[in-house]
């Protein structure tokens, strides 16, 4: 039986792009025979299911197979949708891995011991992309207020992040990675990813000037 590794990608900004999130997946070496990615969809807004092509997931994935995301957070920002996609593919036989930090989860074990730790990482991965979301999202209507008290301000140098970079920077800080780990992972500076870290109002007010 041949067996198929698929990347999925969810683009839903135009800072985000696929060749980006590819080559990342490729350069951590992860042999990828075939991509599928949605473009413009909101993680919170739409099911995994529901969008166009991440229906054909659950259409083409085989047991044996596997998937390969940049970051759960790729799957949705949802924490039903989630745990109940990455928890059918384990069921149906699929390995999901992540780029990011390498994790693996499949259902090979039968140990329940194991079976729980693993269950457990998936809805912790899957609240905390939940949680990034509305933090997200409180930001920018800061950053928005922000922004409007004066529009003409010098938006002054361009962050070295997009929105993309600065959620996948606060999953890394959830799950516990220290700052030169975070740096590492993501290619910023320490400087940059503390500022993400510390000052979310101030990241996000910038991010709003520069349109990001």
């Amino acid at each position: 039986m041949n067996l198929t590794a698929i990347f999925y990608a969810r683009v839903s900004t135009t800072e985000q792009t696929l060749d980006h999130q590819v080559k990342q997946a490729r350069a951590a070496g992860f042999e990828i025979n075939e991509i599928i990615a949605d473009h413009g969809v909101s993680g919170v807004k739409h099911r995994l299911i529901d969008r166009p092509e991440g229906r054909r997931l659950y259409d083409k994935l085989r047991h044996g197979d596997e998937l390969i995301i940049r970051w759960v957070d790729r799957l949705g920002r949802d924490y039903n949708d989630v745990t109940d996609a990455i928890r059918h593919f384990i069921r149906t036989g699929v390995t999901v891995r992540t780029v990011i930090s390498n994790m693996t989860f499949d259902g090979v074990t039968t140990d329940p011991v194991q079976m729980a730790v693993r269950d457990a990482m998936v809805a912790f991965l899957a609240a905390t992309a939940q949680a990034q979301a509305e933090a997200t999202k409180s930001a920018q209507r800061a950053g928005i207020d922000a922004a409007k008290g004066d529009q003409r301000k010098y938006p002054g140098r361009k962050p070295s992040f997009d929105r993309e970079m600065v959620n996948t920077v606060c999953d890394l800080f959830n799950l516990g990675n220290g700052t030169s780990a975070v740096a590492n992972l993501t290619g910023l500076s320490r400087q940059a990813v503390l500022r993400i870290r510390d000052d979310r109002s101030g990241v996000e007010q910038a991010l709003q000037r520069w349109g990001m």
